[in-house]
């Protein structure tokens, strides 16, 4: 598709009023006294930036009378039920024991019809899959559909519009919906670099040994970046632009999270400290001068600190 920004122009259109405006940081507190621009998604609706890309799908489609069905490793699911209540629409959520209780707690509050499958992202796509095929329910994909790409790609336009300076951006990838949306809708007018777990390098893994390379999936932000295989839409724009790739380890994820919480007070889920932990642990090393942003993406930390998701 060369028509990516007018269509993510569309989406921000169509999900406007459903989704919140979230608020940026600058802080120096980070990364050796440099000055890093946060965008903070963990404060979107159910946690996550999911809700973008699950609003734009279901308000992009007919939605059969069956409703809606969606395989998650947590943090979509949430996004699809909590979507699909807001829309009075049906939702069936496939998820893995590994999503863990916060995530799952999250989806029952929405009131979807929630299966708790064994295994990992890839079985629940599996029985998603088979829910589709035996009631002609919407497939709301996690991130290799184009509409939920395009909602995606809106929290990269709403950054630009409240005045985002950097060069390069810092995505956590795990099958690579948030990442394609960058990639979308920046069309290389800004590097974007794309950040994954050791433990699930999906994209990293397809860029040397092909699109349908897969994985074991492993590591402590399993749960929300645990694909087996990169998404296509991610490859192909990831190809096209020869995006960067940066692997970082749990031990380099952990370290983020915790300083995240003892410098800032914010709270985030393994996954939603990925982008950060490429930067302290020099897996990404900028250029001198070069300005960066990260994306803070989740956060549904498990187990629920408080008790109370």
């Amino acid at each position: 598709m060369n028509d990516w920004k007018e269509r993510i122009d569309a989406a921000a259109d169509r999900t406007a009023g459903l989704l919140r405006r979230t608020p940026l940081m600058e802080t120096r507190a980070l990364w050796n006294e440099k000055l890093v621009e946060i965008k903070l998604e963990q404060m979107q609706h159910t946690g996550a930036f999911k809700p973008r890309g699950a609003f734009n799908t279901l308000l992009s489609n007919k939605v059969p009378d069956v409703g809606v069905v969606a395989a998650s490793g947590g943090n979509h699911g949430a996004a699809v039920a909590y979507a699909a209540a807001k829309l009075g629409m049906k939702a069936r959520i496939f998820v893995p024991e590994l999503a863990g209780r916060t995530k799952i707690s999250l989806i029952e509050q929405y009131g979807a019809d929630l299966v708790v499958v064994p295994g990992s992202y890839a079985e629940a796509l599996e029985a998603a899959r088979a829910w589709e095929a035996d009631t002609g329910a919407l497939q709301v994909h996690a991130y290799d559909s184009p509409e939920t790409v395009e909602g995606q790609g809106t929290l990269f336009r709403e950054w630009e519009g409240q005045g985002l300076e950097a060069d390069t951006i810092l995505v956590a990838v795990g099958g690579g919906g948030l990442i394609a949306g960058a990639m979308a809708w920046f069309e290389e007018e800004r590097k974007v670099v794309a950040v994954e777990p050791e433990g699930c390098a999906t994209l990293t893994t397809a860029m040397r040994e092909g699109v349908d390379a897969e994985v074991d999936v492993s590591g402590v932000a399993a749960n929300a970046l645990g694909a087996r295989k990169i998404g296509k839409i991610c490859h192909q724009l990831a190809v096209e632009q020869l995006v960067e790739t940066a692997v970082v380890s749990d031990a380099a994820i952990l370290e983020a999270q915790k300083l995240l919480w003892q410098k800032l007070r914010l709270l985030v889920e393994p996954a939603g400290a990925t982008a950060l932990a490429a930067l302290r642990s020099g897996a990404y090393q900028p250029e001198p001068g070069e300005r960066v942003a990260l994306v803070l993406c989740g956060a549904n930390v498990e187990p629920d600190p408080l008790g109370v998701a």
